[in-house]
């Protein structure tokens, strides 16, 4: 059927249906553009990976943490050993 051969209450349908899905997709780009709610959830989903269920580090995290310590005072030293 087109458009000159349906009811106006299948019109009306048809621009309320329209309405709907365009608001979905003003939503969804909304979603997409809100920057600030993006990295929220990103820093909730990094803390949830990096901690355990009762809020404590993981361990893995805690190694890897104290690794970069190491490997940083090891860097330090051995520069300064290489200025004298």
């Amino acid at each position: 059927m087109d458009d000159q051969q349906k009811t106006p209450e299948e019109l009306e349908a048809e621009i309320a249906l329209q309405r709907e899905q365009l608001a979905h997709t003003v939503d969804e780009l909304t979603a997409k553009l809100d920057v600030k709610s993006q990295a929220r959830q990103k820093l909730a989903s990094l803390k949830d990976s990096a901690t355990t269920e009762t809020g404590e580090p993981r361990t893995e995290v805690l190694a890897a943490a104290a690794s970069l310590v190491a490997m940083a005072v090891v860097l330090l030293l051995w520069r300064r050993r290489g200025a004298h």
